[in-house]
């Protein structure tokens, strides 16, 4: 191995030192590739440890020479108004240096930018040949500031992948990239990134993403970090992750823009990292600075579409909003109405205040931001206080219309009006038709099946709340629960609550556990009441709300159904004992369908610690639910 060494450095000083009376009077020491690399490195630092002719070489001739002062070119370039001012200057007489052929190229994609046409001709132009081949024969004195902007300048001139040019430049960069300061790897991140990956030149990307997550560390700049989260993080993970570890260091110097640029990076690639969201919550509140309309609303997008739930900052902005409301375009209103449904969170004056303002915008409000509102109404079930003027308005724009949306859109739309009490029998018709509900049946896709359940719930919605409705209906061959309406996995909730009941009931006949309904409803539990509340054989009485048939019997005179439904966190609103408003409509169903509900609500159930307080809460809510029919 030492053998091979000394037989190395001997070769390169021999080749040194014939190349040595040959040197340029511009400092380029003229080595081969393969021995420049090593040299130029460390030509300075390391001179003292060569020996001999090459020492004294080096220290008289430096690799790279300080930059030129500026010349009258320099202002030329700088000035150049048109593509043919610059490429006049190859042959105006000036005095060019190694640079500015790199700086007329840069100058030269900035004219033409927004003019594809005029780079087409401007490749073809001989000058600007001229141009290229003088930047590659020079290639290696560019500075490194300017090597990463002509990389990014000759991407964004179009320049063909097997360009010799092109692909010379991408070396240099490759050779340098170690030695490169960060701002510069930064910069050629975010600048080009997507035209590498257009241009093939998976490699040079893949070494640059390398060195940025390697030396993630030297960032020290706020905006150069929100950057690159916004424009190259979604290309890596790992350096994704290396750049929200870094954020949490600098957030606190952060100011509302760089938050809301966070926040909404993170929304995008979907990366719901807690630690960071806290942080981000935390100067939320405890900071002063005012919050724009735009940053208010790009942060209500961003935590609904991340599903983060933090009371202090929905309280800010839905009082920071409530004044804009009257300036809101109708998209502005319907996004923002939407993101706050999607956090379950229900500001009352602020609802309001964008009922009000489709109101007051009622010839101009479209349809499509109408039923954003109306779905988001709907799931967290609000009824504004001009709740007829404003669904009139609804059902004047959706009129012939509705028929022309998309079909799950139509169903959508439908079932929300079902949740907030407002369908009317045409709307129930026209997505109960035959040749409209067909499409749905024995769909297989999580999407369609949702639409399904929800033709479920509007044919429910037709039987029992609407006694004047004549049809059309769902075939009951429809209404047979499918398998993967028990198939969930139960919560410690549902488990407690069984064997507490079954401890309840003692035989097994006497209830029935998970019952799935022909409304689309799935009952926790259900029993049957004679008049002394002494419990009846379940099974042997018919039950009118299963889809297949079960028992023979008739219920006795007096006889009373319990379902038993409990109520999970997610069910409710956010901070809140108000149920959302699907789960409205599941009571509103069942309770029209004959049952007495005992609810078992998640906040009751977790304050009892032992089976006999369990199975008192119990046997006290059944009692209480058939005082309360009693008393009727």
């Amino acid at each position: 191995m030492a053998a091979r060494l000394v037989k190395r450095c001997t070769c390169l000083l021999r080749e040194a030192t014939r190349l040595a009376p040959a040197v340029s009077p511009v400092g380029q020491l003229r080595l081969a590739r393969g021995a420049q690399k090593p040299l130029t490195s460390s030509a300075t630092s390391s001179s003292s440890r060569l020996p001999g002719p090459l020492s004294e070489l080096v220290e008289k001739e430096q690799v790279f020479t300080p930059y030129p002062e500026r010349q009258e070119v320099d202002q030329l370039i700088e000035k150049a108004t048109r593509p043919e001012e610059l490429l006049e200057l190859l042959g105006g007489g000036h005095c060019l240096h190694e640079n500015h052929a790199a700086l007329t190229l840069i100058q030269l994609s900035r004219l033409l930018s927004e003019k594809p046409k005029d780079k087409a001709l401007l490749i073809q132009d001989a000058r600007f040949r001229q141009l290229l081949h003088l930047v590659n024969s020079q290639i290696t004195a560019v500075w490194h500031g300017t090597l990463v902007k002509l990389l990014r300048s000759l991407y964004a001139l179009g320049l063909p992948p097997t360009s010799k040019e092109l692909r010379s430049v991408e070396q240099e960069v490759r050779w340098r990239m170690r030695r490169l300061k960060y701002k510069h790897l930064a910069f050629l991140a975010e600048s080009s990134a997507n035209y590498m990956q257009e241009q093939d030149s998976q490699e040079l990307l893949a070494e640059l993403l390398v060195q940025l997550e390697r030396r993630w560390a030297e960032i020290d700049d706020s905006r150069m970090l929100v950057a690159m989260m916004m424009k190259t993080g979604h290309l890596s993970e790992s350096l994704m992750t290396r750049l929200e570890d870094k954020c949490l260091e600098l957030v606190e110097h952060f100011g509302p823009e760089e938050l809301r640029k966070v926040l909404v990076t993170l929304a995008a690639q979907n990366r719901r990292s807690v630690p960071l969201l806290r942080a981000i919550s935390y100067h939320l509140v405890q900071k002063p600075f005012p919050l724009t309309k735009g940053i208010l609303l790009d942060l209500a997008y961003a935590y609904g579409k991340l599903g983060f739930h933090q009371t202090q900052v929905f309280q800010r902005l839905a009082a920071d909003l409530l004044p804009h409301t009257p300036s809101l375009t109708s998209s502005e209103v319907a996004r923002c109405t939407k993101s706050f449904a999607f956090l379950k969170w229900l500001n009352l004056p602020l609802f309001e205040a964008f009922a009000q303002h489709v109101l007051d915008r009622a010839q101009s409000i479209t349809l499509p931001h109408l039923y954003n509102m109306l779905l988001a109404f709907a799931r967290v079930n609000f009824r504004p206080e001009r709740e007829d003027p404003f669904f009139s308005l609804v059902h004047e724009k959706l009129g012939s219309e509705l028929a022309g949306l998309e079909p799950a859109l139509q169903v959508d739309v439908v079932w929300a009006l079902c949740v907030l009490q407002q369908v009317l029998e045409a709307e129930l018709q026209a997505v109960l038709h035959p040749e409209f509900h067909t499409q749905f049946l024995g769909v297989e896709s999580p999407k369609d099946q949702s639409t399904f359940q929800k033709l479920l719930h509007i044919n429910a919605t037709a039987q029992l709340e609407h006694p004047e409705y004549t049809g059309p209906l769902l075939p009951a061959s429809a209404l047979v629960p499918r398998p993967s309406a028990l198939d969930r996995k139960a919560t410690p909730l549902q488990k407690e609550l069984q064997e507490t009941l079954k401890g309840l009931l003692g035989s097994a006949d006497k209830g029935s556990f998970m019952v799935a309904t022909q409304y689309g409803w799935v009952l926790d539990a259900e029993v049957l009441l004679d008049t002394d509340s002494q419990l009846l054989p379940l099974r042997a009485f018919v039950a009118p709300h299963l889809a297949l048939p079960s028992g023979s019997q008739p219920l006795p005179p007096g006889a009373k159904r319990l379902a038993f439904l409990r109520w999970e966190f997610p069910n409710f609103n956010s901070r809140s004992k108000d149920l959302l408003g699907r789960f409205v409509l599941a009571r509103r169903h069942l309770l029209a369908a004959g049952f007495l509900l005992v609810d078992v609500p998640y906040y009751e159930w977790l304050e009892l610690k032992s089976e006999w307080q369990k199975s008192a809460y119990l046997k006290d809510k059944m009692r209480k639910a058939v005082a309360e029919e009693l008393a009727k």
